[in-house]
């Protein structure tokens, strides 16, 4: 998609939502319904590089790796690992790290007290060792990130730890962030997003394309809130397929920079 038609779709999005209102953090709407667990293609491996726990899903063998990472809810929402095993059927090797140590956001907690101890910035650093290891065997390595894991990819996108990076409702993120991100970066959002506002994709956008120097693409999913991608109603079948329609984004997006 060239940079007019971005610039098209992002524009009719911004004035779509230009009348939302900013109540409370749309981060903490929908929280992951545990009880849907069950039937997952992968397992929890403990004491990666890095010292962290993953769950991890498709082909070990696989030359190409991918990252997931979570929104501030964990890495042990169902939806999330499906997506991770969906991925994984696609031919990458998919590790989803706990970056929270367990200490994942729920209810009971502040939001602005929580986020200090989980920096996603921080927590970027940390993980170069994982990244590391998994550059040691040989693999090409993306990072996907939702909500919280969005700031976190674009950290790591400003290193050479990873190929390409791509991010659905993206959270934390400053428009200078794109003046250093160093790889192909993708970046789907809401329509409704008060996290991450059209109009502030559509300010990425034009950082990036000032730039000329590293591919990007965005999106704009009308019709949706942040969360959308990982976090949705299966019961409805817009919420559904527009997700399926998020994660077959971002598999492109691997399968043309990864591969």
């Amino acid at each position: 998609m060239g940079f007019a038609q971005v610039l098209l779709c992002l524009a009719a999005a911004v004035l779509a939502s230009a009348a939302a209102t900013h109540q409370h953090s749309q981060c903490l709407d929908n929280p992951p319904d545990l009880s849907l667990r069950g039937g997952e293609a992968g397992e929890i491996v403990n004491d990666l590089p890095g010292g962290f726990r993953a769950y991890v899903t498709g082909a070990a063998s696989s030359s190409h790796a991918i990252i997931l990472a979570s929104d501030v809810f964990g890495f042990e929402a169902p939806l999330l690992r499906k997506i991770a095993d969906k991925v994984g059927e696609a031919g990458y090797f998919v590790v989803v790290p706990d970056f929270f140590n367990g200490d994942y956001f729920d209810t009971s907690k502040n939001l602005s007290e929580w986020l200090p101890h989980h920096s996603p910035v921080k927590a970027a650093k940390d993980a170069q060792p994982l990244f590391a290891s998994l550059r040691k065997e040989g693999k090409s390595v993306g990072v996907g990130g939702y909500c919280w894991g969005g700031k976190f990819g674009t950290e790591v996108g400003k290193t050479d730890s990873v190929k390409a990076v791509s991010m659905a409702h993206p959270a934390f993120m400053i428009v200078d962030d794109m003046k250093e991100v160093k790889r192909p970066i993708e970046i789907l959002g809401a329509e409704h997003d008060q996290s991450t506002p059209a109009k502030q994709v559509y300010q990425f956008v034009r950082v990036l394309h000032q730039r000329n120097d590293i591919p990007y693409f965005a999106k704009i999913f009308p019709g949706t809130e942040h969360g959308f991608a990982c976090r949705y109603n299966t019961s409805d079948p817009f919420a559904v397929r527009t997700a399926e329609q998020a994660l077959a984004y971002m598999l492109d997006w691997f399968n043309r920079y990864l591969k």
